[in-house]
């Protein structure tokens, strides 16, 4: 790769978690959950937050709405079709964003002008004049992008771009819809629209990169050497089918190469990667593949001898990057009974949470229950007691079915039976049954209690957060119904009660899907 002329350029980057990361199957998440990714994507600092498909559905408009009155320090975008009412949609979610964007987009490639759109090449232009002219009737901020790209015909391509522009886009997206592309082709791409459009240089250029041939970030990063000015991108490369380019690859990559790409970098603040990360992949009950780049496991850790031998003389002769400059929790700092709340307050914060007095004291009630279940406590052990306290919060506010006491009689000499007593709405309900195990007994007799519909389990996993048998227990729980997936988290060190407390809140997001549903087809 050529070195990158143009030193003085800062790469915007479009955050796409919350929708076409959304999107993927496994990973949708309820109002709340996208309320704190965007509130983490704002702590990031990326520069456009794209909040949903606000025409999607009732609850999709209300969650890019609440963002976009939520979020300040970021433009707040919606995805529309080139159709007037997605675009009157759109933009009633998103007037009251301190910067809003409306992401127009239509489909430029052959395959899909005739099997999707049934439309003719010059009907797609007369539709881009259109609507883009009916959006700016609304704002200047508009992003204008051509699915399927990297499929189109370059001429036709450029005639659909110079459109866009000639009727007010701001921003330019070149999406490689379903991953075909190669880098040396997306710069080239990027390059010719850039000498073929006349007023080219009026408009940022963009890339989306999805990463079916495992080439995401690399088309991504030739894009910006092609001149693109924006990254659309996810946390954790989540998306459709194989995921998006992912946020904290291209970031890190440009961050680290600067022989390459020059000044070339972005506004992120690295040292929240790891945390926005780890948030992602919590509220989908999902956890990094161990291998998985900047944020996976194994990132920071050298087992071969001759790795270790090297990082103990000088952490460069295998280390690209600090796990410090990503935010990865590195456990210098060890808490136990003895300690105070300041030191308590101290490494939170160093940890990215700043929390009020009321919060504080919370916390440090539960890290001394905690102080007296485990010899010290690690700065993963804060993370998952914070995560805990957060899933209480959002219990709080979510309502439903709560746990009140459970018990459980349980040998490899006798069947198991849980009894068990939840509370709704200040109503008291008890059961008690057998099961093949703790866990199969407890889920058997809250089913007895809440009657859910019925629904699949699509995953129910079991990790520590930490090596030592005093760790406390995570559990994942998802529940399918009607081709949407709901998760339920949980930690403890009692990894039956924390099971308990997983599935309740699985149940308790799909009763609230179900009431939401039936409340919309009442209205219809």
């Amino acid at each position: 790769m050529a070195e990158i002329r143009d030193t003085m350029s800062q790469i915007k980057i479009f955050d796409t978690t919350l929708r076409d990361g959304e999107q993927s199957p496994g990973c949708s998440m309820n109002h709340r959950e996208k309320l704190k990714v965007a509130r983490c994507l704002e702590r990031l600092k990326v520069d456009v937050i794209e909040a949903g498909f606000a025409a999607a559905s009732p609850g999709d408009f209300e969650a890019v709405q609440a963002i976009a009155r939520t979020v300040k320090d970021c433009s707040v975008a919606t995805l529309a079709r080139s159709t007037i009412p997605d675009i009157d949609c759109a933009w009633g979610a998103i007037r009251e964003a301190a910067d809003p964007r409306l992401h127009l987009f239509i489909a430029t490639s052959p395959l899909h002008m005739e099997y999707k759109l049934r439309m003719t090449p010059e009907q797609v232009l007369e539709r881009t004049a259109q609507m883009v002219a009916h959006a700016r009737k609304y704002l200047s901020n508009i992003e204008f992008s051509c699915e399927d790209a990297t499929r189109s015909d370059l001429d036709f391509l450029i005639r659909v771009v110079d459109t866009a522009i000639r009727n007010g886009a701001t921003v330019i997206n070149l999406p490689d819809t379903t991953g075909y592309t190669t880098p040396d082709e997306m710069r080239r791409l990027i390059e010719s629209i850039r000498a073929g459009v006349p007023d080219s240089d009026l408009v940022e250029f963009s890339v989306h990169c999805h990463n079916d041939l495992g080439m995401a970030t690399a088309n991504a990063l030739a894009g910006v050497l092609g001149g693109a000015r924006q990254i659309e991108c996810t946390i954790n490369g989540i998306g459709e089918r194989a995921g998006n380019t992912s946020l904290e690859e291209v970031v890190m990559a440009m961050h680290t190469r600067t022989d390459i790409f020059g000044s070339c970098t972005s506004r992120v603040d690295t040292t929240q990667i790891s945390r926005a990360s780890k948030t992602v992949y919590n509220i989908i009950g999902q956890s990094a593949p161990l291998n998985k780049a900047i944020v996976g496991v194994n990132a920071f850790r050298h087992e071969s001898g001759i790795h270790q031998h090297g990082i103990l003389a000088n952490k460069q002769t295998y280390e690209i990057l600090t796990p410090e400059s990503v935010g990865v929790e590195t456990d210098n700092l060890v808490l136990g009974k003895h300690s105070g709340k300041h030191a308590l307050a101290a490494l939170l914060k160093e940890m990215g949470f700043d929390l009020d007095e009321k919060a504080l004291q919370r916390c440090f009630e539960e890290f001394k229950l905690l102080c007296d279940k485990k010899k010290s406590v690690t700065s993963r052990d804060l993370s998952a007691m914070m995560a805990r306290q957060s899933a209480s919060a959002d219990d709080e506010s979510t309502g439903g079915y709560k746990l009140e006491w459970f018990t459980v009689n349980t040998s490899n000499m006798t069947t198991s039976t849980c009894v068990i007593r939840l509370s709704l709405d200040g109503q008291i309900f008890e059961e008690a049954c057998t099961g093949d195990g703790p866990v199969d007994a407890a889920f058997a007799a809250i089913n007895r209690i809440v009657r859910p519909v019925e629904h699949g389990f699509e995953v129910f996993r079991f990790s520590g957060t930490s090596p030592a048998t005093d760790s406390m227990g995570e559990v994942t729980v998802k529940l399918t119904h009607n081709e949407r997936t709901f998760t339920g988290r949980a930690m403890n060190n009692n990894i039956v009660d924390a099971s308990i407390r997983a599935y309740l809140r699985a149940l308790n997001k799909m009763r609230a899907y179900v009431a939401r549903r039936a409340r919309y087809l009442a209205q219809q």
